[in-house]
């Protein structure tokens, strides 16, 4: 291993160098976030003396600890980067926001390790850990006043601290400060919808990706409100006296965000004005007028991004994630008269139009294997469809809409079902991190046809970011998505463009939704 210096705006920093790939972890790009700063914007960043080791990762947001990582704390504002050079390059820079709805995660997970994808495609990767749940956005506008205005939407402005933070110094770490890709997974995604369509944003990248997090609809500052009072009865502290959730140990609070759902603002709730809609109760983005002026793709596409390509999709067997994490088979032995029952209390009277969609688009289907197919097209699917309209129907920038289909033999545990593609499964994919050196089988098996489909996976992103048109050897030209032909990439060992594909369910989900 050798050690490699870089000196930023405030002071030197010496990162590690092993494989073609230097690495520079826990580099803070903001100042404090707890005591007096706590629900506002950062303290400034104080500069350092002398040289600072990077070689470490910065602690995550407040959370449950995680495994291989510093103790989760309040002040979290760190970011890692992964470049081949330290040297003016001019790369694309491929700036990643983790998932875990908006309450767990950090930029230190390995399986988004970003050693393969700047080593093997020549870009420059940075992830970071910015506030989450409570801590991050806990609406206080209406309660506090014009210092903690933006309070709920902190953990977003900590992205963007982070996004001007690489503006300014990217170039030293051979990246291109003016050619930024920002991507994200779940959690992630729905966090690249908001700054996809936020103002504080919008000078820092160029180019997005919204990959099983659609984020169309965010929460409205009446839901938000509504968590800020059930927070404030938890802790027996009436409205007039909101500062003393300044004093509350943040154990305390991360106890209090425990005892909310931890619903992603993506969830599906039909018979609105679009196919999704956020879920209440938990903490999220919030549309305040200002910091996020409207929702993300409701009603249209975010205009302040009309010029900036943008890649969407999902994993075709979400669902399975799920199940897994959960321990819940109860769909595995499903017959259709179980699969009716276990639908009607989401679906109600729609029931049975929805299961004979399905029995006829997918005529050789399990009852099992139809309700994954519901579940996953609810869960991030329609979503992902409903931004590549809207995203096509404004006529700027292209938009490319995906599939992520490459199938994992591992059963789910207490079931002879397999995992398929499930969700989260493609983080290690576009990373390029299924490789016969990393062990991440447990969602990907053991087949190594795996590595064919991650390389490529890994290389269209990389060239999106390179060029805002993804492309790759081997894999057929990715047309735009149109309102016309409806283009889509099935993304596997063998990829294949699909025209129209989910059709006749589509139309279906369309006409419940009152579409």
């Amino acid at each position: 291993m050798n050690f490699v210096e870089a000196e930023t705006t405030h002071g030197k920093l010496r990162g590690s160098r092993t494989e073609g790939v230097t690495s520079f972890k826990g580099i803070p790009y903001a100042g404090r976030v707890s005591g007096d700063r706590r629900f506002r914007r950062p303290a400034a960043l104080e500069p350092w003396s002398g040289v600072r080791d990077a070689f470490a990762l910065g602690a995550p947001a407040i959370q449950p600890p995680r495994r291989n990582e510093p103790e989760p704390a309040e002040d979290c504002l760190f970011l890692n980067i992964w470049t081949p050079a330290t040297d003016n390059g001019k790369r694309p820079v491929m700036f990643y926001s983790h998932g875990g709805g908006f309450v767990i995660g950090s930029g230190g997970s390995p399986l988004q390790d970003g050693a393969n994808l700047a080593q093997k495609f020549d870009v420059v990767v940075v992830q970071t850990n910015h506030r989450l749940g409570l801590l991050g956005f806990l609406y206080l506008d209406e309660l506090a006043g014009p210092e903690y205005a933006g309070s709920g939407n902190q953990g977003l402005l900590d992205i963007v601290a982070a996004l001007e933070w690489v503006h300014q110094n990217i170039s030293v770490f051979g990246g291109d400060p003016d050619n930024v890709m920002i991507f994200g997974e779940s959690g992630g995604g729905a966090k690249t919808s908001c700054l996809y369509a936020m103002p504080a944003a919008a000078p820092y990248f160029n180019k997005a990706s919204i990959e099983s997090g659609p984020g169309v609809r965010m929460y409205t500052p009446e839901l938000a409100a509504a968590a800020t009072q059930q927070v404030l009865k938890a802790l027996e502290i009436v409205p007039n006296d909101w500062r003393k959730l300044l004093d509350v140990p943040a154990a305390t609070l991360l106890q209090v965000q425990s005892q909310f759902p931890p619903v992603p603002p993506h969830q599906k709730k039909r018979k609105t004005a679009g196919i999704t809609e956020p879920a209440g109760g938990g903490f999220g983005p919030v549309v305040d007028g200002i910091t996020l002026p409207h929702h993300p793709f409701d009603p249209t596409a975010p205009a302040i991004s009309k010029n900036k390509p943008l890649i969407t999709g999902w994993n075709e067997d979400e669902y399975t994630f799920f199940a897994w994490e959960r321990r819940d088979t109860s769909a595995f032995n499903l017959d259709f008269t179980g699969l009716q029952a276990k639908l009607e209390p989401q679906y109600g009277a729609d029931t049975a139009q929805i299961v004979e969609t399905y029995r006829r688009a997918m005529p050789n289907a399990s009852a099992p294997e139809i309700f994954i197919a519901i579940a996953s097209i609810t869960m991030m699917g329609l979503g992902s469809v409903e931004i590549a309209e809207k995203k096509a129907a404004q006529q700027g920038a292209p938009v490319y809409l995906y599939h992520f289909g490459y199938k994992s033999e591992m059963k789910i545990p207490g079931t002879e079902v397999a995992i398929g593609t499930p969700h989260a499964m493609d983080i290690t994919f576009k990373f390029n991190n299924e490789t016969p050196e990393n062990d991440f089988d447990f969602l990907s098996g053991k087949h190594p046809d795996r590595f064919i489909a991650s390389r490529k996976m890994a290389e269209l992103w990389a060239t999106f970011a390179r060029t805002g048109k993804p492309a790759a050897a081997d894999v057929p030209e990715w047309p735009a998505y149109t309102l016309e032909d409806r283009a889509t990439l099935r993304i596997d060992t063998h990829c294949a463009v699909m025209h129209n594909r989910f059709n006749e369910e589509l139309a279906m989900w369309r006409a419940i939704a009152r579409l």
